[in-house]
Parts: C-alpha cells; structure tokens; sequence
C-alpha cells in the first residue's frame, strides 16, 4: 500500500513538474509576444530616419522627415501594439473571419459577401488621388515591416493562429466602410418595422419609433404599412441575424457628443471646442493616441489603428471632432420576379446581376456563396430565403465614388474652418457631424452623401418594380447642412436632428433624444468664461435629462407596497444626477428597464436594438394616454416599480440607503476572443464602476443587465489659444496586448475623467529608430 501511495506522488509530482514547465513555457512566449521598448528596425522604403519616442502610457511621438515616412512610421507602430485589432476588422468587413474563428465567422462573411464590401473598397481605391494613395500604401509598408519582424510573435493571437496576412492599401479602406456599416443602421429600422407590420396596430408601430423625437417641428408621414405577402416574415428573420460587428462596433445604434464657443464664451480670448465620440466599449478600444511632426506640421489626437490618417484631433491650426448625424442612408426595396433570374423594373423584365463568392473556413470546407443583385443592390433577402420574396438593398455609404480617404487626408491639411468644409464635402461616407474650430471661429459641416427620393421616407421597404421609391441621385457638401460663425457664438450636437423636417434635403425619419444636447447648452450657459477644465468636466457629467423630464410622473405615483414607496420618497428628493455611489440611479434604471419590458411584453414585441430607446418611454410616461399601454401608463408604472424592487432587493438587499448605482452598472471592456471563452474571459476583461448611463454626457450605455458597453471611447478638449495644452483620454488602453501593462492603463483615469497631453517633448520610457533599409 504504501508502495502504491509512493508511486502515485511521484505521478502526481511529474504532472505538477510538467503543468508548471507548460504553463512556464506559455508564459516566456507571451512575454515575447511584447514589442521591445527600445531599439532600431529597418523599414524597407523608408525615406530617412524616423524617430519615435514613447511616454509612459505607450503613446508614441513620432518624428519624421516627411508625411509618407511618418504613415510608415504609424502602420509600424499600430501594427506593434493592434495587430489583432486592425486583422479582425478587415475581416469582418471583408467577410473572411471564417478563415481565422471557422463557421462561427460564417454569418458575418456571407453578410459582408452579399453587400461586397471589399469589392466596394478596391473600386474606390483605384479613383484615389496619387498622394494619397501614397500614404496607404507607405502606411501598408509600415505594417508589413512589422509582420515581417515579428510573424506569429505579432500578437497574442497569432501564437494560435500563426502568423497575419500581410497589409494592402486597400485594407485601410475596410476601417471606413465598417463605420459606415455601423453608423447607418436604418436598414435595422426599415426591417423591424416590416417585420411588425400588421402584427400591431399602426398607432403602436408609431409609437415605438416617435418621429418628432430629437427636435421639434412637424411630424413625419404615418407609418402605413402596406407590405406583399411573405414579407414580414422574410424581414424579421433578417432582422434577427443582422451584422453583430466585432467590438467596437458592437451597437447598431451610436452617440456622441460636440460642443465649440467662440472667443467670447472662453477665458483664453479664442475658441474652444470638445468632442467624444461614443463607440462600444472593447480590449483594445478603438482609439491609439498619437503625436507626429514633420516639418512645418503636427497632428495630435486618436489615430484607429488600420488608417494612416489623424482621424480626431488638432493639425496645430484647427481642431477638429465628429457626431454621428443619423441620417437614413440606406433603403430596403420589395423587388418583383419575373422568372426565375429577372425581377422587373419600370422598363420591363431585367436579369439578376450574379456572382459567386468563395468563403474560405478554417478547419471545414470552403462555402460557395451566389449573390444575386438588382439595380437598388444586392438580394439580402437571399440570405434567409432564396425562393421567398425578394428584398434589395441600397446603401449611399456603399454607393460608387467615395473619398473617403481623401477627404480625411484633407482635412488633415487644413488650415482653416474654411479648407475643413472643403474637406468635409470629400468625406462621402459615412454621414457625420465635423465640429471645427480655429483661431478664428467656429463652424460645423455634415459630412456624407444623402439620397435623393423619389417619394416615400425610407421608413418601410418600398416598391422595387414602378420606381415610385427609386433613388434618383445622391447629394452631400453644401447641400447639407452647415453652420459656420453663428452669431450665438456657440454650436452644440449630441445626435439631436441638426436640421428642421422641412430642410430641403430629407435627411431621415428617426432621431435620438435631445437630452444630452440640452444639457451641453444648459452647462455652457451657465459659466460665462468656460476653460479647458470647465470643458473637460462637462464631458464627465453625470445629470440625465431623461430622468428630469419624467421624475415629476413618477414621483406623484402612490404605490401600494411599502418598498416602491420608500423608492418613491428617494426619487422625489433626487436630482436626477447618475452618480456611482447614489441608490437613486439603481432604482431609477432598474424601474425604467421593467417599465420598457412591459411596454414591450403587453404588446407583443420582443426587445430588439434597431428599436427606438428611451425615446419611445418618453412619451408613454408624459402623455396621458399612450398606445403602448392601452390608455393611462399609471397601473403598469406601479407594477413596473413593484417588480425593480423586487429583483433588486433580492440583488442589493432590503436597505435602500446601501444600494449603489456602481455596483450594479460597471463598464466592460472585453477583448472580442477571449472575452467569450468562460474560463479565459478574467484574462480578456476589465470592469470598473461607472457612473452615467444613455442619456448622460458621461455616456454608459448598457447591454445585459446594467453593464454598460457603449460610450465616449476618446474625450478631448482644445484651447485654440494653446492646441499643445490640448486634453486627452481613450479608453481601455494602448496596448492590444493582454500581458502588456499598457493594456488597461487609461480605464481608471477615464473614468474619473483625468486627462493626458500629447506636447511635443514627455519623459520616456522607451524611443525606437526606424531608419531606410
């Protein structure tokens, strides 16, 4: 016996041996999976040397000759620290994730296939001027230097998934057709409405889309359904499979935030502007901090790794930031057979345009797919039935002839409020709001092409056969709306409607809340000399405006159970800020999220993100009568508030006084592989309590519960006075890499609203020498 127990601990002991040599092992090649922090790389095509120094948060200050070296410079160094990043989000927008994750890619592809993404973006790459076909191509040069240097050691990943496919120009292009994927989620809109049409009456289906929200001004046309056969249910299974885009675009819908003043709102004599455009919350965020001087020039700010150009930022004359405008963009057409390949058109009988695409999948066979298209776009409804009805998409950010690329090299350029609204009018996708501002003025342009109807809002799918619906152009640049030294001396956008429904060009039907918005010009007109301080905590505040509106509701409700009472007396004395350490916003939510499932519940409709949000619990809390709850919201606001503090309760325990908003509400950031692997998911994944929630400035918008997962991925602020005393913060870090220490390294300062400089000079803690090989 004790022969047999000596035999087993020696077992046990060599596998204890062996676990730790493994686990060893796999540590020393994760460790070499960091880039050195100091050194020199030759860089073939390289001009001259380049310098690159880097402060204590990995942000990297690059020094170059000339502007193609420091593109190469950039894509060296995005590739050093987001190599993983920038390959996956070619791939989704290529659709060749199914090479790297298998047929769990296999949805996305065949989405990103039909709409032809990739083939959009090599047509348009070969209608780029030469000089800015030379920066993507120096800025490709640059990556490949580092998958060269590097192979499978590129990245955490690849030591599983050997080493990445080398760059090409045309792979910078993906990163602005996914945003524009992202940033135009109408077709969700015009599907969840088919797919509810003449399930519920009109006045609900109205009801779940306010067409007034976001602004005042006269209502939109009614939605009337009137869809053929088969169609609603063709558009609720499409509806249920849509693009789920890898982080960051994790949200079909989008927010952020732009405010500038002129000299006589500031301190300093000159205009101010900030910016935090909102995106879904990830490891690595979407933004990399970067500084890069070439002589006579600097560009400072949030660079996305896979493009060469400063996306948000200052260039040392202006200072420039982005909202999303939410114009609808795109539209769904009801095409008609005519045979078995034709559809017909007002001209008569006119055969599908078809080809096949090859989807390559890791571990499994190749998928052929056939894509058939029409003259509005490609058969998405062929994606759930071939032989069903038929739906086409149109889609302007995808249209023929965009600049793109271009425009954002121009508007780096720019030295004027003047030359960025030339610039603006080459951005052609996607539709944004660019906030400029120089030491001059101020001015806002909206970026982007619109189409040009025929008739119909693009709210529901419309005929494909008469052309009653037909897009009968596009248009952008002085068309759209711009607004440049407004005597109030200040612009503001928080996603609002930017123009009035009667603006000559239709801009679309649905708009978000106006909350954020109102409280940008309630905070700049209550300080009558604003500084980058006052600016930078403006962009952390936490009031919602939302919760203002209805709190007068909601706190003249008496319930019958003494917990919803109690909630009702706190509510009554709170202000409506969504602090991390206050019951409040806990109940608040928590009685808002069962109201809205309610109201979603008794009608039939199951949640669904293309559905408006807290614009549609608006209206049901203020009217007296709402078609959402059958009559007065009263009887289900008391149960919903029942219902919260029962299941809180049971979470937070029975004293109100304890509860905290930030215990319930963290902010996730979660790495798009790991983050879904239950028993690596700690590895991939930081959480931290946050305050705010969707309608707050500090924006925390949530998804599963109270974890929020959207918002301000990149705060700045600019003094025009003094643009190298500019303020910055991205979030969760620098860093792709898990076991870098720069990975995480900004998550608490951004959320504690602490901010960083990108000057010239800053201690460093590592400097690398590129030089021509």
């Amino acid at each position: 016996m004790r022969r047999a127990v000596r035999a087993l601990g020696k077992v046990l002991a060599g596998l204890l041996v062996l676990l730790v040599a493994i686990l060893g092992a796999g540590g020393v090649l994760l460790w070499l999976t960091l880039p050195p922090g100091f050194g020199q790389e030759r860089l073939p095509g390289l001009a001259a040397t380049v310098d690159v120094g880097l402060d204590a948060d990995g942000v990297p200050r690059i020094r170059a000759g000339s502007e193609a070296d420091a593109a190469m410079a950039l894509g060296y160094l995005h590739a050093r620290d987001r190599m993983f990043q920038m390959d996956m989000t070619r791939r989704a927008a290529a659709g060749e994730l199914s090479e790297v994750i298998g047929g769990l890619g296999l949805s996305n592809d065949r989405q990103m296939r039909v709409l032809g993404v990739r083939r959009s973006a090599e047509a348009d790459l070969r209608l780029l001027p030469a000089d800015t076909l030379a920066l993507l191509d120096a800025y490709a040069a640059g990556v490949n230097a580092l998958i060269t240097a590097r192979g499978r050691f590129a990245g955490a990943e690849y030591l599983v998934l050997g080493s990445p496919r080398r760059w090409a120009a045309v792979d910078s292009l993906l990163w602005s057709k996914m945003m524009g994927l992202y940033l135009s989620g109408n077709w969700r809109a015009e599907l969840a409405r088919a797919g509810l049409a003449e399930r519920v009456p009109p006045d609900v289906l109205a009801a779940l889309w306010p067409a007034t929200a976001g602004g005042e001004g006269r209502p939109e046309a009614a939605l009337v359904p009137s869809l053929p056969p088969g169609v609603r249910e063709v558009a609720t299974q499409l509806a249920a499979m849509l693009p789920s885009f890898p982080a960051p675009f994790t949200l079909p819908s989008s927010a952020s935030d732009e405010w500038a003043v002129d000299g006589r709102f500031t301190a300093s004599g000159a205009p101010m502007l900030a910016g935090d455009p909102h995106l879904g919350f990830a490891m690595p965020g979407t933004w990399y901090l970067a500084r890069i001087d070439t002589p006579g020039h600097v560009l400072a700010g949030a660079t996305a790794p896979g493009v060469p150009f400063m996306v948000l930022g200052h260039n040392g004359r202006i200072a420039w930031t982005f909202t999303n405008t939410g114009a609808d963009v795109q539209d769904l057409f009801v095409e008609t057979p005519a045979g078995p390949d034709a559809y017909m058109t007002p001209d008569g009988p006119r055969p599908f345009a078809v080809r096949d695409e090859v989807i390559h999948v890791r571990d499994g066979a190749d998928e052929i797919l056939r894509v058939r298209e029409t003259r509005h776009g490609p058969l998405i409804s062929d994606l759930v039935s071939p032989r069903g009805p038929l739906l086409a998409i149109a889609m302007a950010n995808l249209a023929p002839g965009d600049t793109a690329a271009t425009g954002l090299h121009a508007l780096n350029r720019a030295p004027d409020v003047a030359a960025a609204g030339r610039a603006a009018g080459m951005i052609t996708a996607p539709v944004q709001n660019l906030l400029v501002a120089d030491r001059a003025g101020i001015g806002l342009f909206v970026t982007g092409r619109i189409p040009i109807r025929r008739g119909g809002d693009g709210a529901l799918p419309g005929r494909g056969d008469d052309g009653s619906t037909d897009w009968t152009g596009l248009t952008g640049g002085d068309a759209l709306p711009r607004f440049v030294a407004p005597p109030s001396g200040r612009l503001v956008n928080g996603n609002e409607r930017i123009a009035p429904p009667d603006f000559p060009v239709y801009l679309g039907r649905d708009w978000p809340g106006d909350w954020r918005a109102r409280r940008i010009r309630e905070l700049l007109s209550a300080t009558p000399s604003h500084t980058a301080a006052s600016f930078a905590a403006m962009q952390v505040d936490t009031v919602s405006l939302f919760a203002r509106d209805v709190l007068p509701v909601l706190t003249r409700l008496t319930p019958d159970d003494a917990p919803a009472r109690a909630a009702i007396a706190l509510l009554a004395r709170w202000s409506g800020q969504m602090d991390a350490g206050r019951p409040e916003p806990l109940i608040f939510a928590a009685w808002m999220k069962h109201f809205r499932a309610t109201l979603l519940d008794r009608n039939g409709i199951g949640e669904s993100a293309a559905l408006a949000g807290w614009e549609m619990v608006e209206p049901a809390i203020l009217t007296a009568d709402s078609p959402l709850c059958g009559g007065p919201c009263g009887p289900l606001l008391r149960q919903s508030l029942t219902d919260a503090m029962a299941e809180q309760s049971r979470i937070h325990g029975s004293d109100l006084a304890l509860w905290q908003w930030g215990a319930a509400h963290q902010a996730v950031f979660a790495h798009p592989l790991l983050g879904a692997i239950p028993w690596l998911r700690a590895l991939g994944t930081a959480r931290i309590a946050s305050p705010g929630d969707d309608t707050t400035l500090f924006r925390a918008a949530m998804r599963n519960g109270f974890d929020a997962i959207h918002g301000a991925a990149f705060r700045a602020v600019y003094d025009l006075s003094n643009l190298e005393a500019s303020r910055f913060v991205i979030t969760p870090g620098q860093s792709g890499n898990i076991v870098s220490g720069n990975a995480w390294n900004f998550v608490q300062r951004w959320r504690d609203g602490a901010t960083v400089t990108l000057g010239a000079t800053a201690p460093e803690t590592g400097h690398l020498v590129l030089t021509p090989q």
